[in-house]
């Protein structure tokens, strides 16, 4: 197993055991180091020994990496386009056994979008399952690919250390068979054509921290997975009961790039005017949603800016990704049978107080009731509460740490298999 450690805390005594969470992306590998967590479930995040990230892998980018609390710096890359994410996890070893504490990396958890029908729960990471997983690709092109990749690269520098897939649609194994079918004939659902829902690393996540804080948890619970990638989930029970997104990570709200909910019949008119394939692909996965209707970003951020300086279709985006939400939490409700909770979370969900304030005012008819400063002061930070006292419904904003979650699943594979790998090189 490898050891990475830091001068200052070489003499401390024995290293102390850590699982490596990876999340390999597109354009982005984010990593952090996790110590067992804490047994008495009392804390959200148990501090990890190092979290950093590398962003500009994608062809042509300008690959920098970050450090929590720390300012980016750059990554000299290999010209090999193909060898950057290689590159990449070589760079996050260096700095890992620069910076971080005496630490013995005891497994890797990589996060995986698509686990499909038969990975439901966290799981090994051989040659066998990882070909089941490759035949997934299509059904998440933005993540499953690089996902993969990830975990092939650190197999290869790192061949005796457990590899350990926790899968975002795990969360979502739940989901009652009416949630699940979709309206075609009986050997497509066999064949997997179903409702799978993602997020469910930063689901899982959500729903502990709201357990340990309130009773409404229990009950009819809506979460809001809002970022660049965007969902819904409706839980009752502390269980997945529907979810915005389906057979794969397009469907539901509309997102940074991806159209979200789009009726069929659009793409065979697209390809009945000679769009290939691949151009289809593109255009709902990389050239829709908040940047397709704004022509200009599909960063919010961004898109506040444009708005303020008079971007009208900076404003139409933001005005149809909040109508989108609000249709789609609707209809969540409506399964649900009501709301006793509302929470937010992912980088628009925890830090975008208007688009919080769109959906809970949207939701008026619930009698949900918005603590204006509260929610303004939200910023993704802590866990936080922010409706008035007199709500009969709760809203709460919760930092999701997805790594958390991979990384409890790790040391649980860990305790029942008691491993005994090779050590290999840093």
């Amino acid at each position: 197993m490898p050891t990475v450690e830091s001068a200052p805390a070489a003499a401390s005594g024995a290293p102390q055991p850590a699982v490596l969470v990876v999340n390999a992306g597109s354009s982005s590998l984010k990593f952090a180091l996790y110590p067992r967590g804490d047994a008495s479930g009392l804390h959200d995040r148990s501090p990890a020994f190092a979290r950093g990230q590398i962003d500009g892998l994608q062809p042509g980018g300008s690959a920098r990496l970050s450090i929590e609390g720390q300012p980016a710096r750059p990554i000299e890359m290999d010209g090999d386009d193909s060898r950057h994410h290689d590159t990449a996890l070589r760079a996050m070893q260096d700095h890992l056994a620069a910076r971080a504490p005496t630490v013995q990396v005891v497994a890797v958890a990589h996060r995986i979008v698509h686990g499909g029908p038969h990975f439901r729960a966290p799981v090994v990471l051989d040659d066998a399952v990882l070909a089941m997983l490759g035949t997934l690709e299509p059904l998440a092109p933005l993540h499953q690919p690089h996902n993969l990749a990830g975990v092939r690269a650190l197999r290869r520098a790192w061949p005796g250390l457990p590899q350990i897939g926790c899968f975002d649609t795990a969360f979502h194994a739940s989901l009652p068979k009416l949630e699940q079918r979709y309206a075609l004939p009986a050997d497509l659902h066999e064949q997997g054509l179903r409702r799978y829902g993602f997020h469910g690393l930063s689901y899982q996540f959500v729903m502990q921290a709201l357990q340990r804080r309130s009773e409404r948890a229990s009950g009819r619970v809506l979460m809001a997975h809002l970022g660049s990638g965007a969902s819904l989930c409706a839980a009752s029970g502390g269980l997945s009961v529907a979810s915005s997104m389906g057979f794969s990570a397009l469907d539901g709200l509309m997102m940074g790039s991806r159209c979200g909910q789009l009726d069929p019949g659009i793409v065979l008119h697209l390809w009945r005017q000679g769009w290939t394939l691949a151009q289809v692909e593109n255009l709902l996965y990389r050239e829709s949603g908040l940047r397709g209707v704004s022509g200009l970003s599909g960063d919010l951020r961004e898109l506040r800016r444009a708005t303020a300086e008079g971007h009208a279709a900076a404003q139409s985006a933001i005005d149809l990704f909040d109508y989108r939400l609000r249709r789609e939490a609707g209809a969540l409700g409506a399964v649900l049978g009501g709301i006793d909770l509302i929470a937010f979370t992912g980088g628009i969900g925890e830090h975008d107080a208007q688009t919080r304030a769109e959906l809970v005012h949207g939701l008026a008819h619930l009698d949900v009731q918005l603590d204006n400063a509260a929610n303004e002061a939200a910023r993704g930070d802590r866990v936080m509460a922010v409706h008035l006292p007199g709500s009969r419904v709760e809203v709460w904003v919760v930092p999701t740490d997805e790594g958390r979650v991979a990384a409890d699943a790790a040391w649980t594979l860990l305790d029942r298999a008691t491993p005994t790998p090779r050590r290999p090189p840093v």
